[in-house]
């Protein structure tokens, strides 16, 4: 016997899940069935490709029986793949992914808010302990001699002891507890099933007992039989016509295939005939997945060839910005013992990938036209890896550009590249745009002052992709996207009274210049301030502050020091103060200097030397009381 401790990981989401999803605990049968089908799923596949499984007598089913009485008992047990002791122990004692500590950083403590978080999660396996004291797993792995028994009461440790089973598969054993007490009925069962797992490809099985009557009056007699009836559909439920399905059909067939709390979103279904026969079935969720920004995400879309599961675990399946669909893909034409190295590669997966990304796209597109409240709640969960296909779809680009959205300075929530243009006013040289880390800091900023006085609207990005993908684009219908944030983009607002005061200002923006020396690239007068005495932006060559940050957290140690350009506003009063005070130098070097940081803290940099800043402050204070 071996005795284990549950992952802190495991242990943290055992307690979430048995508080969290108590009102909705009959969601432990579709997810110990989804288990078993994926089980049978890849033991089917491989008694179809591998020489050393094609022998093995196999005809797939999941059995479920009960035992009523004090100790009530609720068994689901398949034919499928089995495990052996090292299996059990990772697919039942570990979280191997690295993206569960960020979803865990999420729980909240709220039940409610929680549950739909792990909903996106997918609860699996460990659900059953809302229902069971203690939980039984007997598995035996195809191929192998040795069964495994794994136990345990879901309070931190597990222990596996070998075991006896006449046939590979697994069997889980649930000892029920008050609340499961209810799932030891074939109709509380039966109703369960139909409701979630009606569409599993294989079929479920329930051993129950009938009491039947004969005779009448004094001699009736109670007769009890032992009864087996299948109780599912079991079929390719992709595979069936539109026209035979419902809406609760396709929403309970996403909840069994994603482990989903929620419903989804929209879905798309279509089948492909003539050169290529196959069938898609997407669905976008309503909340993106936790792990949709990590590395080690896990992939939505399953792989079939003639029905037969072949892989959940290829990225190449959909382009990698539409990593949040989840769904089907089922080819009649690639070969049932496709490797991985060859799907990366074939011809015909990657015709299916091109087309099923343009059909998902163009679905996307008619919701924006024809729903969209819809759209706003798909733009608010998916907009930004929209944005990664604009860097990284470049033959989806123009579709990819009409379906982002972006905030703005003159419209509540999202708008569109193409609304911005319909607003655009007459004399209007560009598509104008700013870029940071927060909403807040970029609405607050100097450098939107002259661009709101003349009524120009400007795009706020706030999103850190933004700052990639954005001028990789360059012109949306041949309009130029200007970022405001960079030098040359106030050109456009220069008028001729801005150019006169430019040569008025030219002796103290050299004295500025000179007293900050190489703390900027340059300091010039500005024609894109009203409000405050100054701002900076980078020079049309540089990268912005907020792509210097970016850099540096992808772990770019040595980049150069990138100096911003100082612009000084010529109306303002205390640059005015200043022109009359010019041939003070250490007042020039004073002013200047905090001209400078204080244009970078408004811009959310950090200052190097914060005393040197507060000296410099002080002074200036006391010389105007």
């Amino acid at each position: 016997m071996s005795k284990h401790q549950f992952q802190t990981e495991v242990s943290q989401l055992l307690h979430l899940i048995i508080h969290s999803l108590y009102s909705h605990k009959e969601i432990f049968l579709r997810e110990l069935i989804s288990n078993a089908s994926d089980a049978l799923d890849k033991l089917k596949y491989l008694t179809l490709t591998q020489d050393e499984f094609k022998k093995l007598t196999f005809d797939p089913r999941v059995d479920i029986s009960y035992t009523e009485g004090d100790k009530p008992t609720l068994t689901v047990s398949d034919n499928g793949i089995g495990m052996n002791e090292e299996d059990l122990v990772e697919n039942l004692g570990t979280i191997a992914r690295s993206g569960t500590k960020n979803f865990l950083g999420k729980l909240t403590g709220d039940a409610k808010k929680d549950s739909n978080l792990i909903g996106q999660f997918g609860v699996g396996f460990y659900s059953s302990f809302m229902v069971a004291d203690s939980v039984e797993v007997i598995s035996r792995k195809a191929g192998e001699d040795t069964a495994y028994k794994w136990v345990s009461d879901g309070k931190g440790a597990y222990e596996i002891t070998p075991a006896e089973r006449e046939s590979f598969g697994t069997t889980v054993t649930l000892h029920l507890n008050e609340e499961g007490k209810e799932y030891t009925g074939r109709w509380q069962i039966e109703q369960v099933i139909k409701k979630y797992s009606n569409h599993v490809a294989f079929p479920i099985f329930l051993h129950y007992t009938a009491t039947e009557y004969e005779g009448e009056g004094e001699k009736r007699k109670e007769k009890k039989e032992q009864k087996v009836e299948q109780i599912n559909s079991a079929s390719a439920m992709w595979k069936r016509p539109k026209s035979e399905l419902s809406d609760e059909d396709y929403k309970e067939f996403y909840k069994t295939l994603t482990h989903d709390y929620d419903e989804p979103l929209f879905w798309l279904h279509t089948q492909a005939e003539g050169t290529q026969e196959y069938t898609t079935l997407f669905y976008v969720p309503k909340k993106a997945p936790f792990d949709l920004y990590q590395a080690d995400y896990k992939p939505g879309v399953k792989l079939y060839v003639k029905r037969v599961f072949i892989t959940d675990d290829e990225k190449e399946l959909l382009p990698v910005y539409l990593r949040f669909v989840r769904g089907i893909i089922d080819s009649e034409d690639l070969p049932l013992n496709v490797s991985r190295e060859i799907l990366q590669q074939n011809r015909i997966l990657s015709s299916i990938t091109g087309s099923s990304a343009k059909k998902l796209l163009s679905e996307f597109q008619r919701i924006a036209e024809n729903n969209p409240e819809m759209y706003t709640e798909f733009i608010e969960q998916f907009n930004r890896p929209l944005k990664e296909g604009l860097y990284s779809d470049f033959a989806n680009r123009e579709t990819l550009l009409e379906l982002v959205r972006f905030k703005s300075t003159e419209v509540e929530g999202y708008t569109s590249l193409k609304a911005y243009k319909e607003r655009m006013k007459e004399d209007q040289k560009g598509i104008y745009y700013i870029t940071g880390e927060k909403e807040e800091t970029l609405r607050n900023s100097p450098l939107l002052e002259a661009y709101k006085a003349k009524g120009i609207e400007v795009l706020v990005m706030d999103d850190e992709i933004d700052e990639i993908v954005v001028p990789s684009i360059g012109k949306y219908e041949e309009i130029d996207l200007k970022a405001i944030n960079k030098s040359g983009s106030s050109d456009d607002l220069k008028t001729e009274d801005d150019k006169k005061k430019e040569k008025e200002i030219k002796p103290l923006i050299k004295k500025i210049k000179d007293a900050l020396g190489d703390k900027v690239k340059d300091v010039v007068a500005s024609s894109r301030l009203s409000d405050s005495p100054s701002c900076i932006v980078a020079d049309e060559s540089d990268p912005s502050m907020q792509m210097q940050q970016m850099l540096k957290a992808m772990g770019q140690k040595d980049l150069p020091e990138i100096k911003p350009i100082l612009e000084i506003n010529p109306d303002h009063e205390i640059v005015k103060k200043l022109e009359a005070k010019k041939d003070d130098k250490a007042l020039v070097e004073d002013v200047a200097t905090l001209l400078l940081e204080q244009a970078m803290m408004i811009e959310g940099a950090e200052l190097k030397k914060p005393a040197e800043f507060v000296k410099r402050l002080n002074r200036i204070m006391n010389m105007a009381l």
